[in-house]
């Protein structure tokens, strides 16, 4: 299949086009950045630049795709919750979304899917309630940003294009995400839970995620929400630990609330906040998950790097 990735050099991106490459699939890969030629070199990959915003020579380029998948978004956490900031984080991904749309309306040979990223973020703080895809949203920035993206991409159905918005959980991997910028403080032995440790974190290893999407792709009877996460969403407080313990580090100081909310003003309640979510829809599609609990995965991650 011809695949066009929006987004595709950011994080999740770099390993769906791997994935997809190494199937035998056509990718193009749209970027607002240059190519990273360690990522890009395989001749079943073409790299085009784009702004996520505007009709250019992309969408003649892209046209006769299968299937577009639409990665794009400003990062969610890398600074305060702004009015400006808020404003570009929901540009970024319902610009892109309408771009894309644009182009495919154009197009005389339609792809038959559009999966978008989203976020577990749309259903609030439920504490320990278990969410599934039939949930409603929560209150607050992330479900109504949540909610934008998706009511943004929906509108391909008036193409006849199936659409599958993702709702996608912490991704875990060594070379990106919110894994990253966790593990720093446990490097220096400084590591441990955001407080109160209660909330949950809903996870998926990179490898499944890339896998799901395969799988979403080629099972042409899924459609909607689709909820990205593990089966296994563990508290912060065991997260940290199950971390801590594949690292082989301790998890032992606890990040007071109060000095995140001082630090990071609303930003803050994504990490002092979650939710225990279930991928209902990929399980009773029969979706095999290689990570069920964050041991496999935390160990399977940094038992193949360096501490």
């Amino acid at each position: 299949m011809k695949i066009v990735i929006a987004g595709g050099t950011g994080f999740i991106g770099r390993h769906v086009s791997r994935l997809l490459i190494h199937e035998g699939h056509s990718v193009i890969v749209l970027s607002r950045h240059a190519p990273d030629g360690k990522n890009f070199d395989n001749i079943h990959v073409r790299h085009i630049q784009w702004d996520g915003c505007s009709q250019g020579t992309w969408a003649q380029e892209c046209e006769g795709a299968d299937v577009v998948i639409n990665l794009s978004g400003a990062p969610i956490a890398d600074s305060r919750w702004t009015e400006k900031r808020k404003q570009e984080l929901i540009d970024s991904r319902v610009e892109s979304n309408r771009t894309l749309l644009k182009a495919i309306s154009s197009w005389k040979n339609k792809p038959h899917t559009f999966i978008t990223a989203s976020g577990i973020g749309i259903y609030g703080d439920r504490g320990g309630e278990v969410v599934d895809e039939s949930s409603t949203p929560g209150e607050g920035f992330l479900p109504q940003l949540c909610q934008m993206w998706e009511r943004s991409a929906m509108k391909a159905e008036a193409f006849g294009l199936r659409v599958i918005p993702l709702r996608i959980g912490m991704v875990l991997g060594s070379d990106g995400g919110a894994l990253s910028k966790m593990t720093f403080p446990f490097r220096m032995f400084l590591g441990g839970p955001i407080l109160p440790g209660t909330q949950f974190v809903s996870w998926i290893h990179h490898e499944d995620l890339s896998r799901l999407i395969l799988f979403l792709i080629t099972h042409a009877s899924i459609r909607g929400p689709v909820n990205a996460v593990a089966p296994d969403p563990a508290t912060m407080k065991d997260f940290c630990h199950a971390l801590g313990n594949a690292m082989k580090r301790p998890s032992w100081f606890p990040v007071p609330e109060f000095v995140l909310k001082f630090a990071l003003g609303e930003l803050a309640a994504m990490l002092t906040t979650g939710q225990r979510t279930q991928p209902q829809k990929a399980l009773g599609a029969g979706f095999p998950f290689t990570y069920s609990t964050a041991q496999s995965a935390l160990h399977s991650i940094f038992s193949q790097t360096s501490t």
